[in-house]
């Protein structure tokens, strides 16, 4: 046997705020050995964060990098423990994601990236260039005053394995696993045993399985030992990096790292049996046949045995159960813990919510108190940071700190609900059911007074004077343009009225600080464009601006179940509804209807628009494969004309939309995920014309058929042109809508 403790990572790391990431790196390295590891591996770009972004085109960025580096080198941590260390490294005029192998207090060899991330939120190509010399090692010229500090003048840099006496281990970082021919093919052909991956990856509802399946599918066939580190937590930005580093060893799982969590460094150590691997390798055939006529990979030799023999006191980590989170727990515990990252580093005292009793403010209003919850749990776990910050927010004194979930919600979470004459009794009540739930420390406003009197009346007697007319309701015979622009005044007060509080309200109360706003639109309403440009959905941040409507009822069902917050379940049971337009006892206002659509209509549009890359000809064919058997080509037709229309008028909005938790492959958001223009020719002519004439095609077909008496063939015609995305992905639930 030749046994190996390895040791990785989740770090809650903070995009340029080197001092708190190298505390992190420094704790981790700590813990790992302690625990006895020999292997530390951390996430990329650990030192920076990963998020900094066009900070990384500063030289500081790099120069500070290399000052950590050095602060880490020049103490013990390194001593007999080989650490994988993530910085940006600038060699010659070209900038690299580095992963640093150190040992012993030196640098043992810089592995750059080869394969950058540059789609969905990433931009690697803008920041970093690709190495490309994958025949050789490199020297690379230390910087002065490291090469100085260190007595080191030159490190080999490149693609290529360290060899150490007794196995080989190497780096496969990040996107490179998912390339279609990734490094550790060729490395494991070449002995290497150990793969380390330090990645930057972000939380995505149900993504987590096609991360696993990709470190398991790694080694399942080839053997290996599969190291994976992440991120964990919000680094000043839209991401939520969620953690789950873990072991692989030959395919299965055998430590897993959690997915959500408040912890700033949580270590994962396994104990390994080489052997194993070389067994696995050995029983293959094939494996052999390619390893003995392989591509040779450059190595670094370190005279060093890093195994130990066979030990009954040194336990084997065991394969174990997959521990995967429903989609409801993903809501409730990524953007919650989300939340409080931004809260405490933001140096704010709190949240306020306009709560309106609908489901998506209760959304957001549930997770806020799960965060509450979260917070408790931790602290009753012996978490000193998250007891310390909970302190500072909290404005508790005399040695107490949160012991209860709704105290600790009443100090640090607002929550209004901005009635009028449009607001019912029911979602009234609910808000302020729900706020007693939580915890939160509630008020009811009602903006009626601010609407007849002053800012409202005042607008509409100017426009009066003005114009000579005078705005009404639709259904008190106004037009909907008249009905809109009634609308949006009232929203807008909403928005003006939350950041007032949220500015004024810690000062009332004799607290420091400030609240920040939360938002709390989704991102169906975003892709439809169903929100008042800067009404109370523009907040400073949104935990669910990137989460569908279905889901978010879904939530609602388990939250009121597992959270504790029973009067979720009649929230959900409600039918979505602004409530800006008066209630008559013939009318009330309904969101589907106000639309157009439904929201299980929207989700699929923005799966097809987004992630299947559907303009109008190619959503309209797709549509027809999945409505056809209820709809004829002219309804589905009507309705893909209808949302382009208003997804295309509407886009301008995602250019000033609350920056959102991301969550959802779909999102429209406007910053760096979907980007397209915001100016559109919102008929579409070329376009529509297009499905127009295959709705003429279509309809001729089933003329013809029904004319021949073929019957049997009268169904397929709905799809003309070729078998789409919604066929192929008919018998997989995961792959369609």
């Amino acid at each position: 046997m030749r046994l190996l403790k390895v040791a990785t990572c989740n770090l809650n790391q903070w995009a340029m705020d080197f001092d708190c990431n190298l505390k992190h790196i420094k704790e981790s390295i700590t813990r790992a050995k302690e625990a006895g590891a020999v292997i530390r591996l951390g996430p990329e770009l650990e030192i920076t964060g990963y998020g900094c972004e066009d900070h990384f085109l500063e030289l500081d960025t790099v120069n500070h990098a290399w000052e950590c580096l050095k602060e880490i080198l020049l103490c013990d941590l390194t001593d007999n423990i080989l650490c994988s260390i993530g910085m940006p490294i600038i060699k010659g005029s070209e900038r690299y994601n580095c992963q640093v192998f150190c040992f012993n207090r030196k640098i043992i060899m810089v592995r750059p990236k080869m394969w950058l991330e540059n789609d969905g939120n990433y931009r690697e190509l803008r920041w970093f260039t690709t190495w490309k010399q994958k025949d050789q090692l490199v020297e690379f010229q230390l910087p002065l005053e490291i090469s100085q500090a260190l007595s080191q003048t030159s490190v080999p840099f490149g693609y290529g394995y360290i060899q150490f006496l007794d196995t080989a281990v190497a780096a496969e970082i990040c996107e490179e696993l998912f390339v279609p021919n990734p490094p550790h093919s060729e490395l494991a052909l070449n002995g290497v045993e150990v793969f380390l991956n330090a990645s930057g990856s972000h939380h995505q509802l149900r993504k987590l399985d096609l991360r696993l399946r990709a470190f398991i599918g790694a080694t399942h066939t080839r053997g290996g030992v599969y190291m994976y580190s992440n991120h964990q937590g919000c680094d000043g930005s839209r991401l939520y990096y969620d953690g789950c580093s873990c072991v692989v060893v030959n395919g299965e799982v055998v430590a897993q790292g959690s997915q959500f969590s408040l912890k700033d460094v949580e270590v994962v150590v396994a104990q390994v049996d080489l052997d194993a691997v070389a067994s696995l390798r050995g029983s293959i055939s094939s494996f052999q046949e390619q390893a003995s006529c392989k591509t040779k990979v450059s190595s670094v030799a370190v005279p060093y045995n890093i195994c130990q023999p066979f030990n009954l006191k040194m336990l084997l980590s065991s394969p174990q159960k997959i521990m995967y989170h429903s989609p409801e727990e993903e809501i409730a515990f990524g953007p919650g813990c989300w939340l409080w990252d931004y809260l405490r580093r933001s140096g704010a005292s709190g949240f306020l919510l306009p709560l309106s009793g609908g489901a998506d403010s209760s959304s957001v209003a549930a997770i806020v108190g799960c965060m509450c919850q979260l917070v408790v749990k931790e602290i009753a776990k012996g978490d000193e940071q998250v007891k310390a910050d909970a302190i500072r927010i909290g404005n508790y004194t005399d040695g107490k700190f949160p012991i209860d979930s709704k105290e600790f919600a009443q100090r640090v979470f607002y929550t209004v609900y901005m009635g009028s004459e449009n607001s019912s009794e029911a979602t009234k009540m609910r808000a302020k059911v729900l706020a007693d739930e939580i915890g939160s420390w509630h008020l009811d406003v009602s903006i009626d007074g601010v609407v007849s009197w002053g800012y409202i009346s005042s607008l509409l007697s100017l426009f009066q004077t003005l114009t000579g007319k005078r705005p009404r309701y639709k259904v008190d015979g106004g037009s909907n343009v008249e009905n809109l622009g009634l609308q949006n005044i009232q929203a807008r007060i909403r928005m003006v009225l939350a950041f007032m509080l949220a500015s004024l309200l810690p000062w009332v109360h004799n607290k420091k600080g400030f609240y920040l706003v939360l938002g709390s639109s989704n991102v169906d309403e975003a892709l439809r464009g169903y929100l008042t440009k800067y009404d109370c959905s523009a907040a400073d941040i949104n935990p669910i601006g990137s989460i569908s409507k279905q889901d978010l009822r879904t939530f609602l069902r388990w939250a009121a179940n597992h959270l504790g917050y029973s009067s979720l379940a009649e929230i959900e049971a409600a039918p979505p509804t602004a409530e800006l337009e008066p209630i008559r006892s013939n009318y009330s206002q309904l969101d589907e209807v106000d639309m157009g659509m439904t929201y299980e209509e929207l989700s699929v549009y923005g799966r097809l628009r987004k992630i299947f890359r559907c303009g109008p000809v190619s959503m309209f064919k797709n549509l027809c494969y999945k409505w056809g058997a209820t709809l004829t080509p002219s309804e589905v037709a009507d309705k893909v004309k209808h949302f382009f229309k208003y997804y295309s008028i509407n886009r301008h909005k995602m250019t000033v939309l609350t920056p959102s938790y991301h969550a959802e492959s779909y999102s429209p958001e406007d910053n760096r995920f979907d980007l397209r223009q915001f100016l559109y020719n919102a008929r579409w002519p070329y376009q529509f014309r297009k499905v127009d004439e295959l709705v003429q095609e279509l309809n001729g077909d089933k003329v013809a058929l029904v004319e021949s008496g073929n019957h049997e063939k009268l169904g397929a015609t709905a799809g003309v042109g070729g078998v789409g995305v919604v066929a192929a992905a008919a018998g997989d639930p995961k792959a369609g809508f």
